[in-house]
């Protein structure tokens, strides 16, 4: 028997779901700046680089959907502190790593708790307080993601100027130990569906996007059309559909087929995809120009970046107030539109000699744009379903949202390379235009898709079935 959820104060409630997810949100982009560095002092080899990266995000990848069935079954809370336990044990692995193995090995178990961490985050929270407050705290939620967002970079910069590589890993160490009784404290054991774990389905689902994600991450290297990347393509592809195909035998499926029949998650979904597609892929790319073409260091490409990506951090709690009254799909739609006019801008007007402040207004328009997107964007995911569904809903967006972001990123790197791109002034600006525009059409599409979208202001107030009726005792 399920016991009322404890009274804590709203703020923490929102810091105790949201601080993890920025720590996991941070460590990542945080990696990317410590590169060139462990290229040096670790002997790694390209590949091994590549790996650095690739072994979070295939881990992270793979076993979403799982962790958010293990959650539902022994408490949402429950895997959601192991997930932090994980991260951190991880991250002091990574710090005491002293060959180019380890450090691989070390972000695999720190994928492994961030998989276990973001999508159970959102599901904690959207739990943990009164319906009627649930937009504002996805909106802070939001907010707290765009921070990780902006900060990564500039952390990762300024502590490899001024400190070591080391250092990026045991900064996430006393976050861990201050977020676990956090946790404890001020989020309820929740629980979902407490049917039998669908091990049949972990496995299909967990190989065969490790399969599709690992082709992906390795294609540009391995060529598109190596026999290895389409075998491990169509594989994935096959594992997917037998996933689907068991899904609708079993009787405790780890992902309800149901929930696409919500027109609101399936959109979402979709919609998702295609942003963390063209965004981040050009977002990669970017960067890349601030440090190759602009001669600008890694912590002064993050600074300058920061219109854009601090934007989020005040846009995305205010898109969390103005969503029940305005509705989620005229914020998402403006906010997609935004950012593919920011990227077209950025295209037409990148070259070797523009001036940074040629730059500002489009990075502006950027970040509000994704801050428009970030926070209503969840709150479409969730809307229209029953609390007991909220677990596996994040999972499967955290994972469509994941394989987005490899896919955007690999196919935009090879629409650079295939127009003669190298990372040199001279050869850098006329092949990353092209795939620029790509991303700025993939978000007009995105803009379009939206339109798909519910068009109701006030989503309906859902409630756990499982959960005690004692709607006071939730934050507010």
């Amino acid at each position: 028997m399920n016991t009322p959820p404890r009274s804590r104060p709203f703020v923490w409630v929102v810091i105790a779901a949201s601080l993890p997810m920025f720590m996991a949100t941070l460590d990542n982009l945080v990696m990317t700046n410590a590169l060139p560095v462990l290229h040096s002092e670790l002997g790694a080899s390209i590949e091994e680089l590549q790996w650095f990266v690739n072994a979070y995000t295939l881990a992270f990848a793979s076993l979403i959907l799982i962790a958010s069935a293990l959650g539902d079954r022994f408490g949402r809370r429950t895997a959601f502190v192991v997930g932090i336990v994980a991260f951190g044990v991880g991250s002091v692995l990574a710090a005491l790593s002293v060959d180019p193995a380890q450090l691989i090995a070390a972000r695999a178990v720190q994928g492994l708790g961030a998989a276990g961490v973001m999508p159970l985050s959102l599901a904690l929270l959207s739990g943990a307080v009164a319906p009627e407050r649930r937009p504002l705290a996805i909106g802070i939620w939001g907010g707290i993601s765009g921070l990780g967002v902006a900060v990564g970079p500039l952390v990762g910069g300024a502590v490899m100027e001024g400190w070591n590589w080391q250092a990026i890993f045991w900064l996430n160490v006393p976050v861990a130990v201050l977020a676990i009784p956090l946790a404890l404290w001020a989020l309820p054991n929740a629980f979902g569906d407490r049917a039998r774990i669908d091990v049949v389905g972990a496995v299909l689902a967990g190989s065969g996007v490790l399969a599709l994600v690992h082709a992906i991450v390795r294609g540009n290297d391995d060529g598109w059309g190596s026999a290895s990347v389409v075998v491990e393509l169509v594989l994935g592809s096959l594992l997917v559909i037998a996933f689907v195909g068991w899904q609708l035998r079993t009787r405790s499926p780890l992902v309800p087929l149901r929930l696409f029949r919500d027109r609101s998650f399936s959109v979402t979904n979709v919609v998702g995809f295609a942003f963390s597609f063209g965004t981040f892929g050009a977002v990669f790319l970017l960067i890349q120009f601030l440090q190759v073409v602009q001669g600008s260091t890694p912590f002064e490409a993050a600074l300058q970046t920061t219109p854009w990506t601090l934007a989020p951090m005040v846009v995305a709690p205010l898109a969390g107030i103005f969503a029940p009254r305005v509705g989620t799909r005229p914020l998402m739609i403006a906010g997609l539109l935004l950012q593919a006019i920011a990227l077209g801008w950025i295209a037409l007007t990148m070259s070797a000699e523009v001036e940074y402040a040629t730059l500002v207004p489009p990075f502006i328009f950027a970040g509000v744009g994704m801050g428009l997107v970030f926070a209503p964007s969840a709150t479409a995911l969730l809307a229209t379903l029953d609390v007991v569904d909220h677990a596996k809903a994040s999972g499967v967006n955290s994972t469509v949202r994941e394989i987005g972001l490899a896919l955007g990123t690999a196919v935009m790197t090879a629409i650079f390379v295939g127009a003669g791109g190298q990372l040199v002034p001279d050869l850098y600006v006329d092949a990353a235009r092209p795939a620029i525009f790509v991303g700025s059409a993939v978000l007009l599409v995105a803009a379009g898709l939206a339109l798909l979208l519910p068009a109701g202001r006030s989503p309906r107030a859902v409630v756990d079935p499982q959960a005690a009726p004692a709607e006071p005792s939730l934050a507010r």
